[in-house]
């Protein structure tokens, strides 16, 4: 409103009333009206009451204009609490000033509405300054037990007094200088009216509101808990401020030009030798010094991020030693920590400093020598296998290092650089005063101070955003300097030198005044040469997925095009564009160091349309003055990426060479030749001249087209028709049309190639598109997607080293599979020379050596280790696995330490090296070092000698065959099956602008399937020489049909494990689906009820036909009662690339050959069939099986065992098991090899689409697929969970002994107890039985003969009981459990009438539990404490045990002390035995036990009563019984005499 009164009355007086309002954790407070003030005093404070710490993160304060209508917001400002506080061990509450805020927002123009009014409330960059306002901000925690503070949580605003105007610092004058040296890329859109441009701080230099002087008796305030504010807003006084040195005016605006045309999109401005220039005094507090801190953080910053920029560049075009650059960086970034700290140091006791100053200061310092110790730690940790990761920790430091050196006080306000047109305000830059702050100390002045730095200018607020804000409004060339006034002597120092100034005033004190202009005497002429070769991975502009590309490119007041191509993301121009008669002002010397920046921007050329903007890069050209020679190292120069950017994504990379050539006197005479005619207006396009263009050879191209899946609709259209373009440098190669996608989704034409001129240099090799498009009637096509193939690396064909081992084929190898003493697992490779014929032994697997020991044992007493074969399952063989699995991971982690150890070392000595005055003390450190690799290599042979004896131990105790278990997804653990059949992912079209959020996934559109081949022509001979060799296939030789082929897909689930919970109570009810094709299997019938680790343990068979049913899903979904069950995560499986793999991922192969038993072979062919097949499709020689257990396959000849054992233990002769030795390694055959898939179950990541990329859990499984058209498979591996097998328990308790005596017995006082055993197996607590109560044992014996009877269902594999309950009244159904097998005996002391006292246990693990002692005397503690060390049974073995077994408790220090003794009988039936011979609880019938024949101390007072009454006067009550009595005899006496007294008196009396 301010705004329209202004409008309206046209008169400059102060027309704000403003107030300042608070918002924080939903709270406002709002301090009172100033009215018509633009320097409004508040001195009020704001209370919040609100819980500490906050979860609210940020406060907002803002000016706001008071108005009967509406209130306007005049500039808004947030404050971060995690920059004012710190929540450390030495942190501090969050704390503010008093400081001054600055506030940004928009333009003040006087219109009745104001565009940019959301930059006033704080949403965008602010592109004006609005005002400035004083704050601080203390937190008091409050004493919570005071009950009035509770409750009062609403806003409190109190009036505080004033506070000294000193308190933010001392006003300064501040000098900003500016000389503008170029104004280019001005938007034509703008018109061609004259251009000026503005530069304004704070509100000086704003012409349309006009500065002041501040004045300097302004009164200021103190802080309680809250903020209080007083601001200086708007200022309104033109008076000229007059000074000291003389009448210096500020010149903040550069005199309007009319702008030149440069070409057909932008305008220059014609400065030539004359630049403008502005200047500016100004008055802030000083506060440098925060400034100054800044500044040196972000230095370390920039280095840092160039350093890991360098570092990354290294790691993607695989550039020898990453880690050595790396290691550097963490080097300068210590010395940089290092370097602030002791800089900082200095200003610890500065005047002025507000509480945040100093804590900020001391937290940095803090951080910073932390940064550095951490920096020195992470540099000895840097190896070239940890690069990746310690990248991404350093990564972390600079996010650190960005946040420190945001400094949340401000001082002096940021600079904005306006362009006016027609007295219009048309685009902006923002300049943070920071950075052109000017210090002694080169360190602390900022990055940009006294530097021609170069600036573009963006629309102001929502015209910025989006699309317009990628357009330049103006790119200019600027100088600043920003400092004190007295310093100001050297604020030219940092312009290109040459130049004269222009004053404007003449006469006296002119030294001291700024020049208003600057006129370059000095000027250079030179030639820019522009080589513009290729860009790559361009950004989509056309519905096509293409684009037609080309380039414009800027340099000073010039620009130039590239011509167009069509159709292409990878353009290769291949084209000079020359500049002529480029003007340069400045010293040549100058020029070379830092020549100015050239602008490439990229446009997709529409034909009816104007040009789009596809992206824009920025480049520094190399120089070459007229006095150099061009020539190495310099020149030519070499082809670079640039990366081409689009707002802020990246929208492809830029393959160019850009030079620039001083032309001397003879003019370009002396250039470096050019040739073809310059004149590029008529003349022919020039190409790149040779030595900077890159040396191109003729390569064909190979393209395998096999087929395309899961193609999406295209604008709701279903793809009928596909083909698949192939473009690469501008060649390509189109595939056959699918005629019907649904159908048949594959090409009929498998291998097409095309011809093509690629560099040499392999980095430089352009993309490789692939595009599918739909081929509709008319001979319409619409593009479905595409996929750029950003590497040709890996397609490349290498011709493979005939000197490796594996490709001699003279000599024998001779592959020994007896068994040898084991060697380490990890040594397995072994070297062979190329005439050798030597045995080589080679490192078994651990199952042949099983299979021999089980050979060479039969003979002998079995162990009590031999596993029973009756007992064996599959799921003995998976939990072997397992067990392995977990030993060779940690096997894994102990050689990668060792590596790592290695490397250490070799660290050590880089750091060494580096110091050139120890090398005489270096020859001798080499000696040490090798005695150092002697003493290692003996402890190497120390500790393999250890593993061997490990491994030993490992074979003689189990002779379980294994299968390989896979803590992996198989594709992951065999490149995708990627051997010969590749997966490309196509995405959609055209990349629309709004979809910047969209991720890779979503724009997926379907899959390619194929392979590329890319070599020089010609074709190697001994390729084409090849026998079998067909032309038409080229390097694809022996590639299967793909024709539609039936096959039989198995699909085993195992379990899952970590699954997410589905249901309230934290579990879930999983059952599994398969789907594949139209087939979906649903098994819900048997779900599983509360589980999140399920065994499923089923197997399912479905017919599919590849290609059309190739997508295989297994679901996991939790059943619900109610409603419809919910997906918990699914894992698809690609089956047609593993069905075609040469590692045959059909069916693993096993690690024995059996014919029965748990083991049983379940491949329709055998292991010689397979082996023959493998041979003839490698063209491969063999295999020839010869006698003694031989097969050689080429020059490999494997030995191994001949026999095989049938059900009835017949053996007979086979060559199956050498032909198994034979595929198992199979890698080692020369050229046909390949690491076959073993027997396995692999474990998949359970995803769910509507929680992308967080594991839901995961799946163990594995496929077995089997063609219909050869033999058909036998019965599925029975995998079904173990059903537990019923057994029970009989449990006699005979005796006890030594029992502790709890009790004192009231008649008898004697020590005794009234002993009872209790006991009940683990997890049925609830069943637990007692014998009866043997009443007073005086010495802790007990006789019961007194039997418990558990019946429990037992899984023998998992040693687990099993048990089945409600987990509550409300559960549908029950859950099962499985729990450790063990007897708890318990001995108890009965008591009538309190609780009965519990005296000692023992729990007996049924499975491995000590042998009870034969009598009471040998039984000891010993058997509980040290169980261990002795020997135990099982009673799952010995059915039978009897012993004494000791009770234990915990005495008051928590000791084990022995309570007592039991001797039990154990027997173990089955549910069948238990049925056949019963037997009764207790001592009841049948089989009943005779009762004990306990003493009959029991009720001794009763049988003999004179035996108890002797106790009770002899011992217990002796002497109360004497005292009684003599107590009597002198009452009886007393009583005598007193009635006897009387009749004696009265015969004395009497005279009697």
């Amino acid at each position: 409103m301010a705004n329209m009164k202004k409008a309206f009355i046209g008169e400059n007086k102060d027309l704000v009333d403003p107030y300042v309002q608070v918002l924080f954790a939903g709270q406002k407070g709002k301090t009172s009206v100033q009215k018509s003030s633009y320097e409004p005093i508040w001195n009020e404070q704001i209370i919040f009451t609100e819980m500490f710490p906050p979860l609210c993160k940020r406060m907002k304060i803002q000016i706001r204009d008071s108005d009967k209508v509406n209130d306007v917001a005049i500039g808004t400002h947030f404050i971060d609490l995690r920059k004012i506080s710190n929540d450390g061990d030495k942190g501090f509450l969050p704390t503010l000033g008093p400081a001054w805020v600055n506030m940004y927002g928009s333009t003040r123009n006087y219109t009745l509405m104001d565009e940019h009014q959301d930059l006033n409330e704080g949403l965008g960059e602010g592109v004006s300054f609005r005002a400035r306002l004083l704050i601080s901000i203390v937190v008091e925690i409050l004493d919570t037990a005071s009950t009035e503070i509770m409750s009062t949580t609403e806003v409190q605003v109190e009036q505080i007094q004033n506070i000294s105007e000193y308190v933010t610092g001392k006003m300064e004058e501040f000098f900003l200088f500016g000389a503008f040296l170029e104004a280019t890329m001005v938007d034509r859109k703008i018109g061609d009216k004259p251009i000026s441009f503005e530069v304004t701080i704070g509100n000086y230099g704003n012409q349309i509101d006009g500065v002041n002087k501040p004045t300097m008796h302004r009164k200021k305030k103190d802080g309680g808990d809250g903020d209080e504010e007083e601001s200086e807003l708007l200022q309104n006084s033109s008076e000229d401020e007059a000074e000291d040195d003389g009448d210096l005016v500020s010149v903040s605006t550069t005199p309007p030009m009319k702008p030149v045309i440069t070409d057909r999109n932008y305008f220059h401005l014609p400065y030539f030798e004359n630049k403008p220039c502005i200047y500016i005094k100004s008055w802030w507090q000083d506060q440098r010094r925060r400034l100054y801190n800044a500044n040196i953080m972000d230095k370390i910053a920039d280095k840092l991020e160039e350093g890991l920029n360098d570092v990354q560049e290294i790691i993607k075009t695989e550039k020898a030693f990453p880690e050595r650059r790396l290691r550097g960086v963490l080097e300068e970034l210590g010395s940089g920590c290092n370097r602030f700290v002791t800089l900082a140091n200095k200003d610890q006791n500065q005047t002025g400093m507000t509480k945040l100053d100093r804590e900020r200061l001391k937290s940095c310092m803090r951080e910073l020598e932390n940064m550095s110790a951490q920096a020195k730690t992470t540099r000895s940790q840097v190896k070239k296998n940890t690069v990746k990761d310690k990248l991404k920790l350093v990564q972390n430091f600079l996010q650190k290092l960005r946040f420190l050196a945001e400094e949340p006080q401000h001082s002096i306000p940021d600079v904005f650089i306006w362009m006016m047109n027609n007295n219009k305000r048309i685009a902006y830059a923002r300049i943070p005063s920071k950075d052109i702050l000017y210090s002694i100390v080169d360190e602390e002045s900022g990055k940009d101070c006294g530097k021609v730095k170069t600036v573009f200018l963006k629309l102001p607020g929502k015209k910025g955003f989006g699309p317009a804000g990628w357009t330049v409004q103006a790119k200019m060339e600027l100088y600043l300097w920003l400092g004190l006034n007295k310093q100001r002597k050297d604020f030219l120092s940092g312009l290109p030198n040459g130049f004269e100034e222009n004053k404007a005033v003449k006469g006296p004190g002119l030294q001291s005044f700024p020049p208003i202009s600057l006129t370059y005497i000095m000027k250079q002429e030179f030639q820019l040469r522009v080589h513009m070769y290729q860009a790559r991975s361009l950004f989509a502009a056309d519905n096509s997925g293409l684009s037609d590309p080309f380039a414009r490119v800027f340099f000073s007041t010039h620009s130039q095009c590239t011509e167009v191509l069509n159709e292409t993301l990878c353009p290769t121009w291949d084209q000079l564009l020359v500049f002529d008669n480029v003007e340069l002002f400045g010293e040549a010397c100058e020029l070379r160091d830092d020549p100015p920046i050239i602008v490439i921007e990229i446009y997709d050329q529409d034909t009816p349309g104007k040009a789009e903007f596809i992206g824009r890069t920025f480049a520094k050209p190399i120089t070459k003055m007229s006095d150099e020679h061009y020539g190495p190292p310099r020149f030519p120069p070499q082809l670079e990426y640039y990366q081409i950017y689009r707002g802020n994504n990246i929208a492809g990379d830029l393959l160019a060479a850009f030079e620039l050539l001083q032309i001397g006197a003879a003019g370009k005479a002396d250039l470096p030749p050019i040739d073809g005619p310059t004149d590029s207006e008529r003349g022919p396009i020039l190409p790149v001249p040779m030595g900077i263009r890159p040396v191109l050879s003729k390569y064909r191209i190979e393209v395998l087209f096999w087929g395309l899946r899961d193609l999406k609709r295209v604008n709701l259209a279903q793809v009928d028709r596909p083909r698949v373009d192939i473009e690469c440098a501008g060649k390509g190669v189109q595939s056959a049309l699918i005629q019907n996608y649904k159908k048949n989704p594959n090409f009929s034409t498998l291998v097409k190639w095309f011809e093509v001129d690629l560099p040499e240099n392999e980095l430089l090799h352009p993309p490789l598109n692939i595009r599918v498009v739909d081929c509709r009637a008319f001979g319409r096509y619409t593009l479905v997607g595409s996929h750029a193939v950003g590497s040709l690396r890996k397609f490349i064909y290498r011709p493979p080293d005939k000197t490796a081992n594996n490709w001699s084929t003279a000599g024998e190898i001779i592959v020994n599979m007896e068994p040898e003493p084991p060697i380490k697992k990890m040594e397995t490779c072994v070297k062979l020379d190329s005439t050798s014929d030597a045995v080589v032994k080679v490192d078994v697997p651990e199952e042949d050596k099983k299979e021999k020991k089980k050979k060479k044992k039969k003979g002998e007493e079995i162990e009590e280790e031999e596993p029973d074969e009756s007992l064996l399952d599959w799921w003995s063989k998976y939990f072997a696995s397992i067990e392995t699995m977990t030993e060779q991971l940690k096997a894994q982690e102990a050689a990668a330490a060792e590596a790592e150890e290695k490397e250490d070392m070799e660290i050590a000595a880089e750091g060494t090296e580096i110091k050139p005055h120890e090398s005489h003390v270096k020859g001798s450190k080499g000696k040490e070092k090798s005695k150092d690799k002697g003493k290692s290599s003996k402890e190497d042979k120390k500790k393999k000698q250890q593993q061997a004896d490990l491994l030993e131990k490992k074979n003689n105790k189990q002779k379980i065959d294994e299968l390989h278990v896979y803590n992996k997804e198989l594709e992951q653990e065999c490149g995708n099956f990627e051997d010969w059949l590749h997966a490309f992912n196509l995405y959609r079209g055209k990349i629309g602008d709004d979809d910047d959020n969209v991720t890779d996934e979503e724009r997926i559109v379907g899959r390619y399937k194929g392979s590329l081949c890319v070599y020089k022509v010609p074709l190697p001979e001994d390729v084409a020489k090849e026998v079998g060799f067909d032309p038409n296939f080229g390097m694809f030789q022996g590639i299967p049909n793909n024709d539609p082929i039936n096959v039989l897909v198995r699909v085993y689930v195992v379990r899952a494990t970590d699954l997410h919970p589905a249901d309230i109570n934290g579990k879930a009810d999983p059952y599994v689906v398969i789907k594949l094709g139209k087939t979906e299997i649903k098994d819900k019938e048997n779900y599983i009820s509360k589980q999140l680790n399920p065994i499923f343990g089923k197997s399912f068979d479905i017919e599919a036909t590849f290609p059309m049913e190739s997508m295989l899903t297994v679901s996991v979904f939790d059943w619900d009662l109610v409603g419809s069950d919910d997906l918990i995560g699914e894992t698809k499986i690609d089956l047609e690339n593993r069905f075609y793999s040469k590692q045959r991922a059909t069916c693993g192969i096993a690690q024995t050959y059996s014919i029965h038993g748990y083991n049983t072979w379940r491949d329709p062919m055998k292991p010689t069939q397979i082996l023959t097949k493998l041979c003839k499709e490698g063209k491969v020689d063999g295999p020839h099986f010869g006698p003694g257990g031989r097969v050689k396959v080429a020059n490999r000849v494997f030995l191994g065992p001949t026999e095989l054992e049938d059900e009835n233990g017949l053996k007979k002769q086979t060559d199956e098991h050498l032909a198994l030795i034979a595929l198992q390694h199979w890698e080692d055959i020369p050229r046909a090899g390949c690491k076959l898939i073993p027997e396995h179950v692999e474990t998949r990541p359970l995803l769910n689409p509507e929680k992308p990329g967080i594991e839901q859990g995961h799946l163990e499984m594995w496929v077995d697929m089997f063609p219909t058209d050869m033999p058909a498979p036998g019965p599925a591996v029975d995998i079904s969970p173990r059903k537990p097998k019923k057994y029970e328990l009989r449990v006699i308790i005979w005796n006890t002994d030594e029992v502790i005596l709890e009790d004192d017995d009231y008649f008898t006082g004697e020590k005794s107890s009234d002993i009872f055993v209790r006991g009940w197996l683990k997890g049925q607590q609830e069943d637990k039985q007692d014998t009866d109560v043997h009443y007073h044992s005086l010495t802790g014996e007990g006789n019961f003969n007194w039997r418990f009877i558990f019946p429990f269902d037992y899984l023998r594999a998992e040693e687990k009981i099993v048990m089945s309950k409600k987990e509550s009244m409300f559960s549908w159904d029950e859950t099962e459990y499985k729990i450790p097998a063990r007897l708890t005996l318990q001995v108890w002391d009965a008591d009538h009438f309190s609780a009965d006292d519990f005296l000692g246990a023992v729990e007996l693990d049924l499975n491995r539990f000590p042998r009870g002692a034969k009598t009471a005397k040998q039984c000891s503690i010993d058997m509980v404490l040290n169980e261990q060390e002795l020997p135990t049974i099982s009673i799952f073995k010995q059915k039978r045990v009897k012993g004494w077994w000791p009770f234990v408790a915990q005495n008051e220090n928590d000791e084990m002390e022995l309570t007592g003794k039991v001797e039990a009988e154990l027997q173990l039936l089955t549910a069948e035995e238990a049925e056949k011979s019963p037997a009764g609880l207790a001592r009841n019938e049948p089989e009943p036990l005779e009762k004990p024949n306990r003493p009959d101390t029991s009720y001794i007072w009763f049988l003999s009563p004179l035996k108890s009454i002797k106790y009770l006067v002899c011992t217990r009550y002796k002497w109360l019984i004497i005292k009684i009595v003599l107590a009597l005899l002198l009452l009886a006496m007393l009583g005598l005499f007193l009635y006897s007294m009387p009749g004696y008196m009265v015969k004395k009396l009497l005279g009697a």
